[in-house]
């Protein structure tokens, strides 16, 4: 019997053909009897594709793939699923979450739907087809912060369907940043001086000084922005000089208001504070205006700055008016000052802390920190100044 062969002479197996335009294909039938073609220019790996044709792999290594796919009972190449639908299918599995967490999911489903790589068959995406894609968010102005939050949803997504048999293999198993650049910049704690200097000037600004006690408070107890704008009068107990935080005020896109617990377990927490910050919770509670209609979050009321309307501020007002003030100070002066945002506050007072020797545990406790590792990342930031204080500390000797 005469054997097939292409125009290369090369002996055709079962199944393998060539098209008239140089392509090959494999025919096959899957498990239900339905019949399959694979296409690749490239009959052996070493073959080189048509001009103008991008490389791929060849038909042998895919049928490779797909006689042990077969063998195992995996869908592989059998599998009509795309990216997106994949991606759709493991959020399906996500509930309960909180409303930032979605807003997450929907944004990273968006991505996914604009990109050609979203209508892949997952059968199809080798693990260099995955780091071409990330290559490419980052080459279209993604941000690195962007491109973690994505490929943190679909690594996951994929690894479902490896333990689903769907796949041999995740094809996002790699270090993101052995792709692509980590340009994200790292939110560091200001120094002493520059907190001075910061509060100095919204001290005596005529505008900013109205919030300078939040300001204030934020350096000294290193609250996050939501956990602080959640505070109601009946958390802040002056007489015992103690905050109570046990919820976080957050606002969703739709400008619905909701109260949510804290961000994790060991938010949950009652801290003492220092009689300069007594006092300035004392002022702002003094100062508050009396609404016509207190605002109810919840079962919450009693927040401690309301805007315009007479709603209780959130994280973004206080995020504008970090912003305003950074940039009139360095319009005024030669030297300008470190980006300062309500999270700075936040990693200033653990870094002061820190630096002054507080017990790791205590201050993890201060955070609200579920994993210590979190706080300890805080002596990383360190320089020589702080390096010879220490050592001069523990050697009690000149250097």
């Amino acid at each position: 019997m005469t054997r097939r062969r292409d125009n290369k002479k090369r002996i055709l197996r079962k199944g393998e053909g060539q098209r008239s335009d140089g392509r090959y294909y494999f025919k096959y039938q899957d498990a239900k009897g339905d019949t399959h073609f694979v296409y690749s220019w490239k009959l052996e790996p070493y073959d080189i594709p048509p001009v103008g044709k991008e490389s791929e792999l060849s038909l042998r290594e895919m049928e490779k793939k797909i006689i042990r796919n077969l063998e195992d009972g995996i869908l592989g190449y059998d599998s009509k699923i795309t990216v997106l639908d994949l991606v759709k299918l493991y959020l399906q599995q996500k509930v309960g979450v909180r409303h930032n967490t979605q807003a997450n999911y929907n944004f990273v489903v968006n991505i996914i739907k604009k990109e050609a790589f979203g209508s892949m068959l997952i059968g199809r995406v080798k693990q260099s087809d995955a780091k071409r894609w990330l290559i490419k968010l980052q080459r279209d102005g993604r941000g690195y912060s962007s491109i973690h939050s994505i490929r943190g949803v679909v690594r996951p997504a994929f690894q479902m369907a490896v333990e689903d048999d769907m796949l041999n293999k995740n094809p996002f198993q790699f270090e993101l940043a052995s792709v692509v650049v980590n340009d994200s910049v790292t939110r560091k704690a200001i120094s002493r001086e520059d907190q001075r200097k910061f509060l100095a000037f919204v001290a005596q600004d005529k505008h900013f000084s109205r919030y300078y006690d939040a300001i204030f408070i934020l350096f000294n107890t290193g609250l996050r922005i939501s956990e602080f704008v959640g505070l109601t009068i009946k958390d802040v107990d002056l007489g015992t000089k103690r905050l109570t935080i046990d919820h976080q005020l957050q606002r969703k896109r739709n400008m619905e208001y909701i109260i949510e617990k804290p961000k994790t377990e060991a938010g949950n927490r009652v801290i003492p504070i220092s009689d300069a910050v007594c006092a300035a919770f004392k002022r702002i509670i003094d100062k508050r205006p009396k609404p016509k209609v207190e605002p109810m979050i919840d079962g919450h009321a009693g927040f401690l700055y309301l805007d315009k309307k007479g709603e209780p501020m959130v994280a973004l007002h206080w995020e504008k008016y970090f912003q305003h003030i950074c940039e009139k100070y360095n319009s005024i002066y030669k030297v300008p000052i470190p980006k300062v945002t309500p999270h700075v506050c936040r990693h200033t007072y653990c870094s002061n802390m820190a630096h002054s020797g507080m017990n790791p545990k205590t201050l993890q406790y201060l955070m609200g920190h579920s994993d210590i590792s979190v706080t300890l990342n805080t002596y990383a930031h360190t320089s020589f100044e702080l390096a010879e204080q220490e050592l001069k500390k523990v050697n009690g000797i000149e250097l």
